[in-house]
């Protein structure tokens, strides 16, 4: 995951948190999709000359990211599940990168492995995804398990009581997130948190 700042004319500027300020652009790179959050006093050139900036960046991939661009106050699926941990933050150290060579698919994933490719952390993500899908877990239990995982990230101490894990499985539910990527959420932030890629406050 690698968060970004967008200039009035599309450039980029890695950053550690997204603040969500409503006048500012933001590109959240998650390997299988890239989200652009645009704040609502973005003026309309801007946001024209970041959608052109993304979608130039997405045509150079191999395979190329699904894109979701992301209004203020307007958030809907997959993104509403992580965004209170992006406004945590991500440590300065994390150095995720995007192997080109290296599809999102269990299978393709395998066989580059077998092949001796050593595993980045986009293919560890991939397999440990494969594997809770494999456990077959309702849509219910998927959330629930984010839910866990997010609140204990963004605790100092102690771990989420079980009315907050109720309460952030809701909204999970509601954010109508496929199981597809509640699966690679949970595989992401599992992977993240024993790296220690996230600020601790």
């Amino acid at each position: 995951m690698k968060l970004y700042n967008m200039g009035v004319r599309g450039g980029l500027k890695k950053i550690n948190k997204v603040s969500f300020a409503e006048n500012q652009v933001y590109l959240i790179d998650d390997y299988k999709t890239l989200y652009l959050w645009i704040g609502k006093k973005t003026p309309d050139k801007t946001k024209e000359l970041c959608i052109t900036k993304v979608n130039n960046l997405n045509e150079k991939r191999a395979p190329p990211s699904n894109i979701q661009i992301i209004n203020q106050n307007k958030e809907y699926g997959s993104f509403i599940a992580i965004m209170d941990l992006l406004k945590k933050g991500l440590t300065k150290d994390v150095s995720i990168e995007r192997r080109p060579e290296l599809e999102l698919h269990y299978d393709d994933t395998m066989e580059l492995l077998e092949a001796g490719i050593d595993p980045d952390l986009e293919a560890e993500i991939t397999m440990t995804a494969h594997k809770i899908s494999e456990q077959k877990k309702s849509y219910e239990e998927l959330c629930s398990q984010l839910a866990e995982i997010q609140l204990n990230l963004l605790r100092d101490k102690g771990k989420a009581t079980k009315k907050e894990i109720e309460k952030k499985t809701k909204e999970i539910y509601k954010s109508s997130s496929t199981y597809e990527e509640l699966c690679w959420l949970i595989a992401e932030l599992n992977l993240l948190t024993k790296k220690k890629s996230f600020i601790k406050s």
